[in-house]
């Protein structure tokens, strides 16, 4: 028996058992000696914070191991739901890992870190060096990472507390700089970029702000204007990618066969659709702006054909020509 099972057996017991579980009992079960299994419990109080107490005996009962449920134990409803974990656990667990460590200074401070040791140690093992685990397995990020933004601390407790922000933000697509006044809704992290989802008290609407636009914010008195969940879920979208809203188109793309090896185990939408014509793959996609999703489909190249809607067909032609006017 690993020691992954032997310390799940031991949880088990623990949990299971109405009374003091006996050191004899815990030997037999796990047919270890008791230097192992004093070890086993090490590691559960030490690394995995189990508060795991020996109980003296009473009316005849002989003493054993509990889980200490009185009010200074560090964990009251301690359980382990899995000391290995399956693909998504371990992406979880690793992402929030890398958010906290790469998250400005000041937000979280020791709350941060506090996760990042959990994290270490329930990924380790007794043997193992817990800093050298995550070494072992790596997130490598393909998208884009812009500059860190110096109003993240700002905006962030401005958006936790409820206060309106005044920000300058330099919107790129226009080339123009602005003064607004926002009241945050939604902090939202997106293909490595922090984006703000904010009620803009200049356009009345919701808009969303990159961090790094953001040239200068300041926190306000004035409370932040609430808006429904409903709204801000339809604004954050159902449609593709940050840039989309409420999806009010659906695009058709055509997919060679030897792209096809790859698109239809991709996920490009939780409600996308796929189907096969002769060998070539079509996969249906529900959008509201096109910018993403041209990109998107622009990283394909000749391996895809969009079939409709046709003014997302004309924008993706147009792209292609000025692409290829440029290389004369």
């Amino acid at each position: 028996m690993s020691q992954t099972e032997r310390i799940h057996q031991i949880v088990h017991l623990l949990e299971s058992s109405r009374h003091p579980v006996p050191l004899r009992r815990f030997l037999d079960e796990l047919e270890v000696s008791r230097a192992t299994f004093k070890r086993d419990l090490g590691y559960l109080r030490d690394r995995l914070g189990a508060p795991i107490a020996w109980r003296r005996g009473d009316d005849g009962r002989p003493g054993g191991y509990v889980i200490d449920a009185s009010p200074d134990a560090r964990g009251r409803d301690f359980g382990i739901r899995g000391l290995w974990f399956n693909q998504s656990e371990i992406h979880a667990l690793l992402t929030m890992h890398q958010l906290a460590s790469r998250m400005q200074p000041g937000l979280l401070a020791e709350q941060s870190q506090a996760l990042l040791t959990r994290i270490t140690h329930m990924l380790g093992s007794a043997d193992d060096d817990p800093e050298a685990v995550l070494s072992y397995i790596q997130i490598v990020h393909s998208a884009t990472h812009r500059r860190p933004s110096a109003w993240f601390e700002v905006i962030a407790r401005a958006t936790v507390r409820r206060h309106r922000l005044a920000i300058r933000y330099f919107t790129r697509s226009r080339n123009r700089r602005g003064e607004r006044t926002v009241s945050p809704q939604r902090l939202l992290h997106y293909r490595e970029n922090w984006y703000l989802l904010a009620w803009c008290h200049t356009a009345r609407d919701l808009r969303l702000f990159a961090l790094d636009a953001i040239e200068d914010a300041s926190r306000l008195c004035q409370t932040a204007r609430r808006v429904s969940d409903a709204r801000l879920q339809r604004a954050i979208g159902d449609g593709f990618g940050i840039f989309g809203g409420r999806a009010v188109r659906r695009a058709r793309l055509r997919f060679t066969p030897e792209a096809a090896r790859w698109i239809r185990d991709e996920t490009w939408h939780p409600r996308q659709r796929q189907h096969w014509d002769g060998e070539r793959l079509i996969l249906e996609v529900p959008y509201a702006q096109s910018r993403e999703l041209i990109m998107e489909i622009l990283r394909h190249g000749s391996d895809v054909e969009v079939l409709a809607p046709a003014e997302l067909r004309r924008e993706v032609m147009q792209c292609l020509r000025a692409a290829l006017a440029g290389y004369g």
